[in-house]
């Protein structure tokens, strides 16, 4: 996937119209037009802000990565002093071993939350 089909699949999943995007990046219809069609890329400011205005990275919009949600994500804490990030760094510090049976572990705490969950 491009730039141009990445910012019509944020923009869609949205429920905008390219010319609400527009005036939020403060472009014409036709410039987001053209990102859309790759003809045009947008320089690194309007990268920044479409990548604010929709919550994601700029290596997301770039297909460095598939990870897609605002770096700010991964400062969140998640239990006493963990957040997100440190997940992530325990997580490339362990062993591909020790990386295995966590990745069962999680999926043991995943089938027993659905089995609990009161909705089925």
């Amino acid at each position: 996937m491009d730039i141009g089909q990445i910012l019509v699949q944020l923009r869609t999943e949205r429920g905008l119209y390219q010319k609400e995007l527009a005036a939020a990046l403060n472009v014409s219809v036709g410039t987001i037009s053209n990102y859309e069609k790759n003809v045009h890329a947008p320089d690194l400011d309007t990268l920044c802000k479409i990548a604010d205005y929709f919550g994601v990275t700029t290596d997301y919009l770039l297909r460095r990565t598939r990870y897609r949600f605002n770096p700010e994500t991964l400062n969140r804490p998640l239990v006493r002093d963990y957040t997100i990030s440190d997940i992530i760094n325990t997580t490339l510090e362990l062993s591909p071993r020790d990386v295995s049976s966590m990745i069962d572990f999680l999926d043991l705490l995943k089938r027993r939350s659905m089995s609990e969950s009161p909705d089925r």
